[in-house]
């Protein structure tokens, strides 16, 4: 494939040659060379990494269906009991609905994506089921980790734990942890459970963390100590965690070196909180720092619609960037960010004026977007979008090609 006059990262006109799914040569724009069957016209747009979302709750979508009042009571517990007691009386059926939220993803510039299956005594493995069926259909459009997730707990119900092995020996990616005071109120039995499950099946661990302040810290410390113990470096993600900065400096500090040690991640959702920890600080230490877009218009909140360059815009404005350079960062994260956390074989982002992901030898995983910068494309966030999965174009204008 020969990608015509793109910008990569907002640079001078190029000509991008595209060989078994890797960028393999990059030359300046020649408007006379000959065209083949084949070529993609860039259009002079600019040339991003593709998104990477890593925080999906792909399992409670209401992406394409009407506007319903909110009815969630307040709290995890409460908003659990709100899409449990909704989720199955959607005007249409879940898989469809999955499948349907997967394709919009791909639409608007994500190919990687790490999405959460919810699994209890309640749906038992339908959700579950419902997101590998969707992970096959899109195979060729984008790669799909599916992470079991005891979005209730794993202690509270009864039965919750043959469900999730279960899921695990049917090929879940990642295994998933909630809340382990909150929520459990046993963080160590949680905990246990959690890690002696990934070590069983050799997955990797994704801790949704929304415990705030000190008990935050206090869940954080208990899962750094098992990574340690186990020797689970590199394959421990905490997501959300948006309490870990507001205790003090110095706490602050010590956890994002902890988590550089580690190599222990962070899946942020862009919250509007100013208690997160630092994105600048956590990258510039070296700790891998994915984005997602966490529900999608579902029964936990109106909010959500599928376009990672949305959230990539959310991401810059919840930290108060201004500058160039800093709503740079925020695209790097929302891109190879979360690629380096579903893939140790991709860049981590480590700070500001980095432009990796389409140089020579990257992964033609990218995105051909209209925008006079990566700063104006975030703030436009326009709709002229071309998707390239491995080396093939994926999506164009908004459409999934090849369904």
């Amino acid at each position: 494939m020969l990608i015509r006059n793109v910008r990569p990262w907002g640079a001078a006109a190029h000509d991008v040659v595209i060989t078994d799914g890797v960028i393999a040569e990059l030359r300046p724009h020649d408007a006379d060379a000959p065209r083949s069957a084949g070529d993609v016209d860039g259009r002079g747009r600019l040339l991003l990494p593709s998104f990477s979302d890593v925080h999906v709750h792909l399992d409670s979508t209401r992406i394409g269906l009407p506007f319903r009042p909110h009815t969630g009571a307040p709290g995890v517990w409460g908003m659990m009991m709100n899409d449990r007691n909704n989720w199955r009386t959607a005007e249409i059926d879940l898989p469809t609905r999955v499948a349907g939220t997967l394709e919009t993803m791909i639409a608007r510039g994500t190919t990687r994506v790490r999405a959460y299956a919810q699994v209890d005594v309640d749906c038992e493995l339908e959700k579950f089921d419902a997101v590998m069926a969707a992970k096959e259909r899109f195979r060729e459009h984008a790669d799909v980790q599916v992470m079991t997730f005891p979005q209730a707990g794993i202690l509270r119900e009864e039965g919750t734990i043959p469900y999730l092995e279960e899921s695990l020996r049917q090929g879940a990616d990642v295994m998933g942890g909630i809340d382990p005071c909150q929520l459990d109120r046993d963080p160590s039995k949680h905990l246990d459970i959690v890690f002696g499950l990934a070590e069983k099946y050799q997955v990797e661990v994704d801790i949704h963390l929304h415990e705030p302040g000190e008990l935050g810290v206090f869940s954080t410390d208990l899962v750094m100590e098992r990574t340690r113990a186990l020797g689970m470096q590199g394959k421990v993600t905490m997501s959300h965690a948006y309490g870990l900065g507001g205790v003090s400096e110095a706490v602050s500090r010590r956890l994002i070196d902890e988590f550089a040690e580690l190599d222990i991640a962070m899946a942020t959702i862009a919250p509007s909180t100013s208690t997160h920890l630092s994105l600048l600080a956590l990258t510039e230490a070296g700790v891998r720092v994915g984005l997602g877009e966490d529900g999608q218009r579902d029964y936990w909140s109106p909010y959500g619609n599928g376009d990672m360059l949305d959230r990539t815009w959310q991401l810059a404005f919840t930290n108060g960037y201004r500058r160039d350079d800093h709503i740079e960062l925020a695209l790097a994260v929302a891109t190879l960010g979360g690629a380096s956390i579903m893939s140790h074989a991709e860049p981590r982002v480590t700070g500001v004026g980095q432009h990796h992901g389409t140089s020579v030898g990257d992964r033609a995983d990218l995105l051909i977007v209209e925008g006079e910068t990566p700063t104006s494309a975030v703030m436009d966030r326009s709709t002229d979008r071309t998707v390239i999965h491995d080396g093939r174009v994926v999506a164009d204008a908004l459409r999934v090609a090849g369904l």
